[in-house]
């Protein structure tokens, strides 16, 4: 009977335990559930503050949409803030600043409107800088010639030279100011170097470039390096995106220029002839210790090293004299920096003001232009109110998703009159200035875009004096003869699909 029992036992079906899928699918689907709305929730309430109403959607449409991929985007990139140590350096940096010069003489600007005083007022008490009087400044349209200029400066240093610039590659056309650097150390001269560490690692030559540093004598370091082994971590997308070169604290050089050959050493660059257009400017006189602070501020924020900047008056050379590009003998100017290490957003207000300002002209040059609203409100509306406005900008753009976003824009402009003007292809114009009615200019390295105004360290000179201007009008009126104007008939006539890809690019420039 037993046996009977046991085969009847091994011939029955085994149970076996099945998990119910259903019930399991449903467990993970609240789950995601609970999860996106918690992320959502989150967002609300903490992505908006202290953020432009346009970015704060942005940012909260990614969450919306892919909500575990866009909180881990903002985590990344969502915050501009370059760490408290930094910030601090800034800051009393500002504060020494505002100290020293508290007791200086106002200089008398050119300009006959009583508005200049204030926007005057306004970068001094942003950025610490003051306006100086009597400053000789030469307007260096050459690429090339900028940097042969520079070299030379070098060449006759005696003390030290400062340089800086957010893409640094040693190739044939920048060897001439590496060769003079170098000889500068062999005679004694302290030369110092900073270049934005992702910037420069991003052209061909780079490693190469830091072994022939690392046996000249230069001392140099990287902005703004990414080594999370070292515990240097930040939103990788900051950078320090300024050019300057001072000699002595007697000569300075700012503007567009990156210190690299013309076509960024890229194969695919020389293969179709794109080279990039620059503006630079040299200058002499009391505003060279502004641009000097500027570096020294930079200097201690990499090396904890805190550097010495003494203001001098233009002297005049026969250097300078022997120069081949145009000069203007006295000029009014203030340097402005700017970026995530400020509270505001220095060079956006300046911008503002100034455009708001005009009367009769505005001309602007910007590679990259994707305004936020306010700058584009102040474009728009100053079209809208009979100033004659024109923007130049390059036909073909370097880079896929900016150029994109900047199009977007384009409609709006030409709908409010305002007149664009687009650089013949290949080349890139990258010249970042513009002019206000006849008294007012400003030079630099600032694009007119978002990521100008909130994540790049950005050096932006406010020059004061009709001749200046005039000076620079010549620049506009040669990019204007070389350039076709959009119509809007043209521009309308565009394809849906052109159309829809601006539309996305626009909409991630503004996740900032």
């Amino acid at each position: 009977m037993a046996d009977l029992l046991l085969a009847d036992l091994l011939r029955a079906p085994a149970v076996i335990e099945v998990p119910d899928w259903a019930v399991i699918s449903s467990i993970i689907a609240s789950a995601l559930v609970v999860v996106n709305f918690l992320i959502q929730g989150f967002a609300l309430g903490v992505i908006p503050e202290n953020r432009r109403p346009s970015t704060g959607m942005a940012w909260l449409l990614a969450i919306v949409l892919v909500p575990v991929l866009g909180l881990a985007l903002f985590l990344l990139f969502g915050s501009p803030r370059v760490g408290r140590t930094r910030h601090l350096k800034q800051t009393e940096i500002n504060e020494l600043i505002a100290a020293r010069v508290a007791g200086l003489e106002r200089p008398k600007t050119t300009a006959p409107s009583a508005y200049l005083q204030t926007v005057v007022d306004l970068n001094q008490r942003l950025g610490a800088l003051p306006l100086s009087s009597g400053n000789r400044v030469h307007l260096i349209e050459d690429y090339r010639g900028s940097i042969q200029a520079m070299a030379h400066e070098v060449r006759r240093a005696e003390s030290f030279v400062h340089v800086e610039f957010y893409i640094t590659a040693w190739d044939e056309v920048t060897d001439p100011l590496f060769q003079a650097m170098t000889e500068a150390v062999e005679r004694g001269v302290d030369v110092r170097l900073l270049f934005d560490h992702l910037g420069s690692r991003g052209i061909p030559g780079y490693q190469e470039m830091l072994k022939r540093l690392a046996t000249t004598g230069i001392q140099w370091y990287p902005m703004l390096p990414i080594e999370p082994l070292k515990g240097r971590f930040r939103r990788p997308d900051l950078r320090n995106h300024r050019k300057l070169l001072v000699v002595d604290g007697k000569v300075g050089f700012t503007g567009s220029l990156n210190l690299t050959e013309p076509g960024y050493n890229k194969p695919k660059n020389h293969k179709v002839g794109r080279e990039w257009v620059e503006l630079m400017l040299r200058i002499e006189g009391p505003a060279v210790a502004s641009l000097d602070a500027i570096f020294a501020t930079d200097w201690d924020a990499e090396t904890d090293e805190q550097l010495h900047v003494e203001a001098r008056e233009a002297t005049g050379s026969a250097a300078a004299d022997a120069l081949e590009f145009p000069e203007v003998p006295e000029v009014a100017v203030q340097v402005v920096p700017s970026g995530p290490g400020f509270e505001s957003e220095n060079n956006l207000r300046m911008f503002t003001s100034l455009l708001y300002a005009a009367t009769e002209r505005i001309s602007i040059t910007s590679p990259y232009f994707v305004p936020d609203e306010s700058l584009l409100y102040a474009v728009t509306t100053a079209a809208q109110r009979g100033i004659a406005v024109e923007l130049f900008v390059s036909e073909q753009a370097d880079q896929f998703m900016v150029g994109h976003a900047q199009a977007s824009y384009y409609a709006a402009l030409l709908r409010a009159g305002v007149r664009i003007y687009l650089y013949p292809a290949p080349w890139v114009l990258h010249s970042k200035h513009f002019s206000i009615d006849d008294d007012v200019a400003v030079v630099g390295s600032s694009n007119m875009d978002m990521r100008s105004f909130a994540l790049n360290y950005e050096l932006s000179a406010l020059l004061i004096g009709r001749e200046m201007v005039e000076k620079l009008r010549v620049v506009e009126d040669h990019y204007r003869s070389l350039s076709r104007e959009l119509t809007p008939d043209e521009w309308q006539g565009r394809p849906f699909r052109l159309r829809y890809v601006d539309n996305v690019m626009r909409l991630t420039s503004a996740l900032q």
